[in-house]
């Protein structure tokens, strides 16, 4: 089904109740494919997240001759090669819409005997590349884009990488993971500084598959003597998805919601901090850690919100998640100010100015700046507002619904499906009436 083929039609009002567990982590769906590939034995997945992006993941490591059984009901069964068991695809690897399969994999690739070919859609064909192509070229790799340094991305093999010290210039998980994963085929010692925390499931699970990782303050750094031993992995719920919810219940009158099985590793968690200083009434019960990742079950209930002016240090770590932040800001009173965060505009969308444009169709006042945005809690009405085919953007206008006071119309809905494919079942059980229509509405 194209893209442009499914619109979401949300009710204004509403309330959430209830209990739900989120859809397993992406990030580490996808790390759990790429290295339980690498592994020597059988890695089992359970709780991953059977999304497109995941899935073209693991289309790409099948293409690439690993025996991947399922997904079914979220388990999987990788049946690893080794760090040099992989064989050259046939074909281009097609990555739809992924960011996260493209950069990781780039790095991986670049230390195969193979030549590869990496491909996305539109959307991700017009991504930033040389953020990662330029430091692995540093490293020896031999790695094409097109001139404007975006996909199709031509990986040539046999490259003699060689261990780097890199200093990022902006924090990026993607970045820090495609160079460790390049690591593990260099000469020598590769590390990563990064200007600021930024998730560490990358780190996390090369230490679960027994491979040596060291790391102090900012740099983590990975030797190439090492290898991968298989191991069981439990994929805890995505707080990306789950911050959709939370912010729901923060904005809706008498809700309470609890999320079961959240990720809460503190890398993510930015989301709760920046709620918590805005007012929100959130618990988090029950924590406990599972394959090294901290899970817990989070509860929020309705709550009066303030403007803020958030954090420097919690971008990084809720970077995903200001779609849906923007929303609590038009909920909250008094003016929310978010800077440090141009990273936001070459996402899916440019999600500063589609979140700037469709809140004031809404009626509030957002005013975009080069790294953030500006936004005067106010009173939100109905309108059409346009997704520009990002998914987190789709998730956000329709959780807005809950403070609307008319119907809320999204086009270009889609790619939802590419992080939370039961999104509008999920959202519809815990009380928001929102319903998925096939054809365009704008």
């Amino acid at each position: 089904m194209e893209n442009d083929t499914i619109s979401f039609c949300v009710q204004p009002g509403g309330t959430l109740r209830g209990e739900a567990r989120v859809p397993g982590d992406k990030s580490i769906s996808h790390r759990s494919i790429m290295l339980g590939s690498l592994a020597e034995g059988t890695t089992r997945v359970t709780g991953f997240l059977e999304a497109e992006d995941c899935l073209a993941t693991m289309n790409a490591f099948r293409a690439m001759g690993v025996e991947i059984e399922g997904a079914e009901k979220g388990e999987v069964s990788i049946r690893g090669v080794g760090l040099h068991g992989l064989r050259a695809p046939e074909e281009p690897l097609y990555l739809g819409n992924s960011g996260t399969s493209m950069r990781l994999l780039c790095g991986l690739l670049a230390g195969q005997d193979f030549d590869s070919i990496l491909t996305g859609d539109v959307s991700l064909s017009r991504r930033p590349m040389k953020r990662v192509t330029e430091p692995l070229r540093t490293m020896g790799a031999m790695v094409e884009t097109t001139e404007a340094g975006t996909a199709p991305l031509r990986i040539y093999g046999r490259a003699k990488l060689k261990g780097i010290h890199y200093e990022m210039p902006v924090a990026s998980a993607q970045v820090k993971s495609c160079l460790l994963l390049a690591g593990l085929y260099a000469s020598g010692q590769t590390c990563v500084r990064e200007p600021a925390p930024t998730r560490d499931h990358t780190e996390r699970m090369l230490a679960g598959f027994s491979y040596p990782v060291t790391g102090k303050d900012e740099t983590v750094c990975i030797q190439p003597d090492g290898k991968l031993l298989a191991c069981d992995i439990d994929v805890p719920g995505d707080i990306s998805s789950a911050a959709f919810f939370m912010v729901g219940a923060a904005i809706g009158e008498d809700a309470d919601v609890t999320l079961r099985h959240v990720g809460v590793n503190p890398t993510r968690t930015g989301i709760l901090d920046i709620l918590r200083l805005m007012g929100a009434d959130i618990q988090v019960l029950n924590p406990r850690e599972m394959g090294g990742e901290p899970v817990a079950d989070v509860r929020i209930r309705s709550s009066r919100l303030y403007g803020i002016e958030i954090p420097q240090e919690l971008v990084p770590l809720a970077i995903d998640e200001f779609p849906v932040l923007f929303v609590a800001a038009a909920c909250a009173e008094g003016e929310t100010r978010l800077s440090g965060a141009a990273e936001l505009r070459v996402k899916e969308s440019d999600r500063i100015q589609v979140m700037a444009d469709g809140l004031q169709v809404l009626g509030i006042e957002a005013q975009p700046t080069p790294d953030g945005m500006i936004v005067r809690g106010g009173k939100l009405s109905g309108g059409k507002v346009r997704s520009h085919g990002d998914h987190r953007i789709a998730m956000a206008f329709s959780i807005s619904a809950l403070r609307g006071g008319g119907l809320i119309e999204i086009d270009d809905c889609a790619n939802v499906n590419t992080s939370f494919p039961s999104f509008v079942e999920l959202a519809r059980k815990l009380g928001l009436n929102i319903t998925a229509v096939c054809g365009e509405i704008l």
